[in-house]
């Protein structure tokens, strides 16, 4: 992958199933200076401590035998519900005008979301995208990692 190379004004999306930072780098290219300039959170507890404890069944008809349905991963749904609001405030904010260029942090999942349900005028300014999960990284060592990226 080509190293990225920030630009002062430049927006920067770090985020996971349950945190999204999104970040201006008020520096330069040579030495960025990211700033926060708004944080989502999302309350997203594991599967069992969300669904049933267990799944449903049904009949194959006139057997005797019972198949159960595969029990709904709750997490990972709210995974993507999170994606899809990061999305939604991106469009929102292309739409005002807040960013050009943009690059986005994060796991492969929430990646293939948020590319789902990105809007074209988010979707043109994305110069970069960085599959890795960084939420829990200081904004300073974010920094020192998208340069060496």
């Amino acid at each position: 992958m080509d190293p990225i190379r920030l630009k002062h004004g430049q927006f920067v999306v770090v985020a996971d199933g349950e945190r999204a930072l999104f970040l201006r780098n008020d520096g330069d290219g040579a030495y960025p200076n990211l700033r926060v300039v708004r944080e989502m959170h999302d309350e997203n507890p594991s599967t069992h401590e969300q669904g049933t404890d267990r799944p449903g069944r049904h009949s194959d008809g006139p057997s005797a035998h019972k198949s159960a349905f595969e029990e709904t991963d709750w997490h990972r749904l709210g995974k993507e519900r999170f994606a899809d609001e990061i999305s939604e405030r991106l469009y929102k904010m292309a739409h005002r005008g807040d960013f050009d260029q943009l690059v986005i942090v994060a796991p492969p999942l929430v990646l293939g979301e948020m590319r789902k349900k990105m809007h074209k005028a988010v979707g043109e300014r994305v110069i970069a995208e960085v599959p890795k999960t960084l939420t829990n990284h200081s904004v300073d060592a974010i920094e020192k990692m998208l340069l060496a990226a």
